[in-house]
């Protein structure tokens, strides 16, 4: 053999087993959830470089008593959250904010301490979370429903429903503010008529400035919830729905038994992505009352990071944990419907 020939012969060899050919065919060998995890590698990397740290840096200081101007921080481990779960750090809170629901107070509910419980940052968290997020999906679907229609104007009709989701949390709070100012506000004596808000002073009632700050937040993310739903329900095969025509069913039945258990997983990745931004609801507080008048754990953890870091670091860890629990319960419930 010549040596031209060995030339080439130990280059086809090399080109067969080199490393770049071993990873390629390495590659090749993987399967499609394997595959899938490798692409995502990179994302897993870049958040957990930038939210885990974060994360265990907060846990790190809500295990110091760290009190702005008091010198060095003194190493308490756990304290802040028994403290907080007892009660005993209350008195660090803005105004007569608490962290869970106070035991003694006044009530014109029934059975019910309302006034106690709507000065938990803890309970009004959950209640804005449960409340805005249901309302929201609800009326999401039905504009999702409606623009997945074939009509003239369905562009511009997406267009107006965008329209409050577009608009910032800043010139949202104001508008609401405006609407229901004494002396401004022309909603305030029409809800007051009917019992919803109290006739005066209404946006420093706990009561009035929750439920306004539902509606104002309900009025803004209904649109991003029709949005996500709407994806889903565009991604249905339409060729299911003629089946179903020549098959001699309802309405009601393709929407039972093709609409909806197609569209549920996109509705829940919506339901979870609404109650994580719910949770850490913050600026639209601030704009329409106050973290006085209407508490949740973003605020609390505001108010008090320059007077007691250990105490805001607590409260925060304490947020991440809920949001955590939330969206693992929501992930295993997808991943068993997969199945």
């Amino acid at each position: 053999m010549s040596t031209e020939g060995q030339t080439k012969g130990t280059d086809s060899a090399a080109r067969k087993s080199g490393p770049l050919v071993a990873i390629t065919r390495w590659l090749e060998n993987l399967g499609e959830t394997a595959f899938a995890y490798l692409l995502l590698t990179p994302v897993f990397i870049l958040l957990g470089s930038i939210a885990l740290y974060p994360l265990l840096r907060t846990l790190e200081l809500s295990l110091y008593i760290n009190v702005l101007g008091a010198g060095d921080p003194e190493f308490v481990g756990f304290q802040n959250y028994v403290e907080m779960f007892t009660g005993a750090r209350d008195s660090d809170f803005p105004g007569s904010t608490t962290f869970l629901p106070a035991a003694e107070t006044s009530s014109s509910f029934p059975f019910v301490h309302i006034d106690g419980w709507l000065r938990s940052a803890l309970v009004v968290t959950l209640l804005f979370t449960f409340v805005s997020v249901f309302f929201e999906t609800i009326i999401g679907f039905g504009q999702a429903l409606l623009l997945d229609q074939e009509f003239r104007g369905r562009r511009w009709l997406r267009t107006a429903i965008i329209i409050p989701w577009a608009i910032p949390i800043v010139i949202q709070g104001m508008m609401f503010y405006l609407m229901f100012h004494p002396s401004t506000g022309f909603l305030t004596p029409y809800l007051s008529s009917i019992g919803l808000v109290a006739p005066t002073n209404t946006l420093n009632d706990p009561w009035s400035a929750t439920l306004i700050v539902i509606v104002a937040d309900i009025w803004k993310t209904s649109a991003f919830m029709a949005l996500l739903i709407l994806a889903g329900l565009q991604s249905i095969d339409r060729n299911l729905y003629d089946v179903a025509r020549v098959a001699g069913a309802t309405r009601w039945q393709q929407f039972k038994m093709i609409t909806f258990p197609l569209v549920l997983p996109a509705v829940g990745i919506a339901v979870l992505f609404r109650t994580i931004d719910a949770m850490r609801i913050y600026g639209l507080i601030d704009s329409v009352s106050s973290c006085t008048v209407v508490p949740s754990l973003s605020c609390m953890v505001v108010e008090t990071f320059n007077t007691s870091r250990g105490l805001s670091s607590a409260v925060a860890f304490v947020t991440a944990g809920i949001i955590g629990l939330i969206v693992t319960v929501v992930i295993y419930q997808q991943y068993r419907e997969g199945i």
